[in-house]
């Protein structure tokens, strides 16, 4: 997972808060860095990977709202996704 992309591609395609992109670009590092997204679908968790599930949340929805609901899908389908929230607290 390549952090800095991953950020940059944030905040152009959601417009998004560079803190707040900073912080989901960190997040979706360690779950890359763990191997739980890999040890599920069979492929490494890229940036396009994240941007393309990102913009299937609802509209209008903040990128960590987003970031937190597909990572709660996950969790539904495939548990172990939950530690990689984004705390509300945070951003």
């Amino acid at each position: 997972m390549d952090r800095q992309r991953l950020h940059a591609r944030l905040v152009e395609r959601f417009e998004a808060d560079r803190d707040v992109a900073r912080i989901v670009a960190r997040e979706a590092t360690d779950l890359a860095d763990r191997g739980v997204y890999e040890a599920d679908f069979d492929e490494s968790l890229g940036v396009e990977i994240v941007i393309t599930n990102l913009a299937d949340a609802p509209d209008g929805s903040t990128l960590a709202e987003r970031w937190n609901w597909w990572l709660g899908a996950l969790e539904l389908s495939h548990g172990a996704y939950q530690r990689f929230r984004v705390r509300p607290d945070v951003v």
